[in-house]
This record gives C-alpha cells, sequence and structure tokens, in this order.
C-alpha cells in the first residue's frame, strides 16, 4: 500500500532482535498491511528481498523473490516469491542432513539497508527453511544456491546482523559502481 522508507546502516533498529509474530496475529489487516508495504517497497527499490526491521518493524517478517530478472542481480536464477514468518533456518551438510560438515560458499551480497555497496559474504550452500505464511499455514523448504543465499541474508536482519558484520576479507568489500560499473 505504500513505499516506506528503509532504515540505513548505522542506525541503531537495525541491529536488535526482532520479536516473534503472535500467532494471534497470523492473517491480520495489520499483517497484510506489513507484507504489502514490504512488497512495495522492495519492488520500488529493486531488491532481491526485505525485513520487516528494515522498515523500522521490530517483528519476524521476511520477504524475498522475484518474478523476473532483478536489475542489481541480472545473473542470478529467479526465487520464488515468498513471505516467511518467524522463519528458522537449518544448515544441511551435502548429503542434505543437519549433521556433518556444512558446507560454506563465498559470494558477492548487496543490501537495501547499506546502499552503494558490495562484499564478498560466505554464507552456507544448503538449508532447510521452516516458518509461517501470512495465513500461519506452515512453510517448509530445502533450498540451494542463490535461493538459500537470499533466505539467510534477509533472516539476518531479524537477528540484528548486516551481512558487512560477515565479511572476511574488507579487500572485497567496496562501492558497487567500481566493483561492478556493468549493473550501475
Amino acid at each position: 500500500m505504500a513505499v516506506r522508507d528503509i532504515l540505513k546502516m548505522g542506525d541503531p533498529r537495525l541491529l536488535r532482535v526482532a520479536q516473534a509474530v503472535p500467532q494471534g496475529d497470523f492473517d491480520s489487516d495489520a499483517l497484510h498491511l506489513l507484507i504489502s508495504d514490504l512488497l512495495d517497497t522492495m519492488a520500488a527499490a529493486n531488491g532481491a528481498g526485505l525485513a520487516a526491521p528494515q522498515i523500522g518493524v521490530d517483528l519476524q517478517v521476511v520477504i524475498f523473490g522475484s518474478r523476473d530478472t532483478n536489475p542489481r542481480y541480472p545473473d542470478r536464477p529467479l526465487v520464488p516469491p515468498t513471505v516467511l514468518v518467524n522463519p528458522v533456518i537449518t544448515p544441511l551438510s551435502a548429503d542434505g542432513s543437519a549433521t556433518g560438515e556444512t558446507p560454506e560458499e563465498d559470494d558477492w551480497e548487496g543490501c537495501l539497508s547499506v546502499p552503494g555497496l558490495r562484499g564478498m559474504v560466505p554464507r552456507w550452500t544448503r538449508i532447510r527453511y521452516t516458518g509461517f505464511d501470512q495465513y500461519g499455514d506452515p512453510i517448509d523448504r530445502t533450498v540451494e544456491g542463490f535461493h538459500a543465499r537470499v533466505v539467510q541474508h534477509e533472516c539476518d536482519h531479524l537477528w540484528g546482523k548486516l551481512y558487512p558484520m560477515r565479511v572476511r576479507d574488507f579487500s572485497q568489500f567496496g562501492y558497487t559502481e567500481v566493483l561492478f560499473p556493468e549493473i550501475v
């Protein structure tokens, strides 16, 4: 219903741990309005995802996904549009189990709360995520690659983390226009 201001890195509200959405608040007008605002804001900013804390709402709600190629991530695969409430992420080993070595992969990330910058960020390559949609229906997916990266990035916002906090090598962190002039 409205494009909201996106909080920028340095705003202390981005460092808080978000509150779970109470069971009684699923399928409510307030939750639907929040999701509508998140969708409008993400679309206006060409985002791949957005978390409620990024617009100043202290709830465990994230949206992510794409229907078309995203100009900020032109070579990335499409991710199904998803509303995810009260998520839980479980890293998976190469054989799909939650035990054993969990492989990680480094790749470039950007963030609407950290505009104009990109960094090389390690993420689990395969995860299971569970939670609920806006109606309270359960979601349970096992994903890998870019889809897994997007989910982890957005859920980090719920735990008060921004991707620069995960960068291990700051020689691989900089302005998008310098690192990737072809997509600016």
